[in-house]
């Protein structure tokens, strides 16, 4: 029988993921795991809105500020070290949050078999993407497989690369890779995501950028300029301060873009979430919240 539950709280940048999460953990006196692909580099603090020393200090946290830029992760390192960590935990609820659904995924589905693909494919697609730039990448992708489309980061152009040399490799779309037969797990799995009004979720998008920037967000960009290449560097809120240190953007129209790109994320993060059969929650209502989690225990001990 299973003992363990592990709460999945998703939902798209500046949900309030990180808040409520943190007021759960301490009413079942558990831990937090975080799912965030740039949260555990030490170098990247106020473009990933990490928690703060209060917040850390208040509920023990996984996998934040714990590496690194220069050893970066990826979904199967994350999935492997997750698992780790909730065998190695005595506790009867594990909270795992986050926005990067690819980490949830791997770590409640298990990740799928990818074909092999030989470097010079990979070194091909680098250099189109270097030659055509991303907009090329987006309508490459568009055209061959419009579901995984819906769903990607379009402002990663890892994410893009890595779907059009499967594509190239096997002849199949991408998303036909990613939608096999989940693995068996040792724990429950409750998977919920919070729902935010969407022009309210905008406005707070944007005040949030606004005082990313007060807090030093341009300075702390610039100070990882020479390692601008690293993969967590190529997302949205340092990569348009990268191009505005390359001067392809003015100030002005760096702004704009940090805030319509980070709209835009959480559009393609609530896509993925739906797709993903997440139970919606309302975020602020966390007695709710609270009892559905009370309810599935309930249901795992029932057996």
């Amino acid at each position: 029988m299973m003992n363990k539950l592990v709460v999945f709280i998703g939902g798209p940048t500046a949900s309030g993921k990180t808040g409520l999460s943190i007021e759960l953990a301490k009413r079942f006196s558990t831990v937090i795991i975080s799912a965030d692909s740039r949260q555990m580099y030490k170098e990247m603090s106020i473009g990933t809105a990490k928690p703060d020393l209060e917040e850390l200090n208040a509920v023990k946290h996984f996998l934040v500020d714990d590496r690194s830029i220069q050893s970066p992760m990826n979904a199967g390192d994350f999935e492997r070290e997750a698992l780790e960590i909730i065998s190695s935990i005595n506790k009867e609820v594990i909270f795992v949050v986050g926005g990067t659904g690819l980490y949830m995924k791997a770590l409640y589905d298990g990740l799928d078999e990818f074909p092999e693909v030989p470097d010079e494919i990979r070194h091909k697609w680098n250099q189109l993407f270097e030659d055509k730039g991303l907009d090329y990448l987006q309508s490459l992708l568009k055209e061959k497989d419009p579901e995984y489309y819906e769903s990607v980061d379009l402002d990663n152009p890892r994410r893009l690369i890595r779907a059009l040399e499967v594509i190239e490799v096997s002849g199949e779309p991408y998303s036909s890779f990613r939608s096999g037969s989940s693995v068996q797990r040792d724990f429950r799995v409750l998977k919920l995501a919070l729902d935010v009004d969407r022009e309210h979720l905008y406005h707070r998008i944007n005040e949030r950028m606004d005082k990313m920037i007060e807090k030093g967000l341009f300075k702390e960009a610039e100070s990882l300029f020479d390692y601008r290449e690293l993969q967590p560097l190529k997302t949205v809120g340092y990569q348009e301060i990268m191009g505005f240190l390359e001067k392809e953007y003015d100030y002005e129209e760096t702004v704009r873009l940090l805030k319509r790109n980070s709209r835009r994320y959480a559009k393609r993060q609530m896509t993925w979430f739906r797709r993903e059969e997440f139970e919606w929650v309302d975020s602020k209502d966390i007695n709710k919240i609270e009892m559905i989690i009370k309810t599935e225990l309930e249901k795992m001990k029932e057996g």
